[in-house]
């Protein structure tokens, strides 16, 4: 028994290991609600400091070894200074996220816009975020359109797809080896209509006519309610499709809250489906999507790669042979119940194991309350504007 139960912390310590998980920068700045963002004190000022923040989750977590950029956010002098300045906080410049939906001229929409030259415009944005890609060393570009109208007639559904997928082509063939593209979707919000990448199917569509450095990402809280988003994330992955997930969760409509905060089950789930697949030795960027409005900013960030660990290893303890046995059988109740001794197994202990194994602290929440860093940021970062959402 001793040995059975060794094997199994060793193939869940092993799966942990491969485990990465990517933080934002923005996640690191003021944001806040549609009525009022909420500014904190030590906030960073400016992508450098982003970047020293989400080293200190690394630090503390080992499992969140990259940080995506923003763009404009995030833009600098000097990229390759940047990618400099996070190695040597121990950490790499991830996912490069373009921004076509904050200028006036993309009201009408960016790549879809019915104004030929506000789709060039639009266009230009997202080659630059190429052009970033080769100076940071990044391998993901990450694409989210806000597109879409707010009143039928408004424009022509059918052309408004010819527009994206004509502007897809474009960055597609910019793409150098070893780089992709990762199409997000959401099914509704800013436009009220008809969003243009609304669901994964239309994502999955555009990314499976572009060819194999097209993929889709998956943000958990972009699904109407009752979506089984495990579905969704085994199909792509059986179809090697699926190029990366944006970890959140949301209690109603929209998105943005801490990964599991919701549903802790569904994000299992989720996981399960994963390492089914071997999806933590594919190639699928594990990154969080969220804005801390009422939290601080870099606890925030750790207790979320926590939960992403947590659900992780309760996945990882499946015991897949009695699984695959109840199932091949017919057994409805011991299927489940091989599913739900594994949620319902407190994996608190063996975290915490593993990361002293690794040379962490038991409790990283705890580690870095201690660790001076908040309170000294508090006292550096004064003066300045403070980074935000938008900024």
């Amino acid at each position: 028994m001793k040995r059975f139960y060794d094997e199994v912390v060793d193939v869940v310590k092993a799966g942990l290991r491969a485990l990465r998980i990517e933080t934002p920068s923005w996640a690191f700045g003021n944001s806040g609600t549609r009525f009022k963002v909420f500014a904190q004190k030590g906030v960073p000022r400016d992508p450098y400091e982003k970047i020293a923040d989400a080293a200190q989750v690394h630090r503390f977590t080992g499992a969140a070894p990259t940080v995506a950029l923003h763009i404009p956010w995030d833009r600098v002098d000097s990229y390759g200074d940047l990618s400099h300045h996070a190695r040597e906080h121990g950490v790499a410049i991830g996912a490069i996220n373009s921004n076509v939906f904050q200028d006036d001229d993309y009201m009408l929409g960016s790549v879809t816009n019915p104004d030929p030259a506000v789709r060039r415009k639009a266009l230009r944005h997202l080659l630059e975020c190429v052009d970033i890609m080769d100076a940071t060393g990044s391998d993901v570009l990450k694409l989210w359109f806000s597109d879409g109208t707010n009143y039928p007639g408004q424009d022509d559904i059918r052309d408004r797809q010819d527009r994206l997928a004509e502007a897809l082509d474009a960055v597609y063939a910019r793409l150098g080896e070893g780089q992709r593209l990762v199409l997000e979707y959401k099914l509704f919000e800013p436009a009220f209509y008809v969003t243009d990448v609304p669901d994964w199917g239309t994502a999955y569509a555009h990314c499976l006519r572009l060819g194999r450095k097209a993929q889709v990402v998956v943000d958990t809280g972009h699904h109407a309610p009752g979506t089984n988003i495990e579905f969704i994330v085994a199909f792509l992955l059986r179809e090697g499709k699926l190029g990366g997930f944006d970890f959140n969760s949301r209690f109603y409509a929209d998105d943005d809250l801490m990964v599991g905060a919701a549903d802790p089950f569904q994000l299992f789930r989720i996981m399960y489906e994963v390492i089914r697949a071997d999806g933590l030795d594919q190639d699928v960027a594990f990154m969080l999507d969220q804005c801390h409005n009422i939290e601080p900013k870099i606890p925030g960030q750790i207790r979320s790669v926590m939960n992403v660990q947590e659900a992780t290893a309760k996945a990882l303890l499946v015991d897949r042979e009695a699984l695959a046995a109840a199932q091949r059988a017919g057994d409805v109740l011991g299927a489940n119940g091989v599913f739900m001794d594994a949620y319902n197994t407190d994996v608190r202990p063996l975290l915490a194991g593993f990361r002293e194994e690794s040379g962490l602290a038991p409790n990283p929440m705890a580690a870095y309350a201690a660790s001076g860093y908040a309170e000294r940021i508090v006292a550096e970062r004064v003066g300045g504007h403070q980074a935000g959402w938008g900024a």
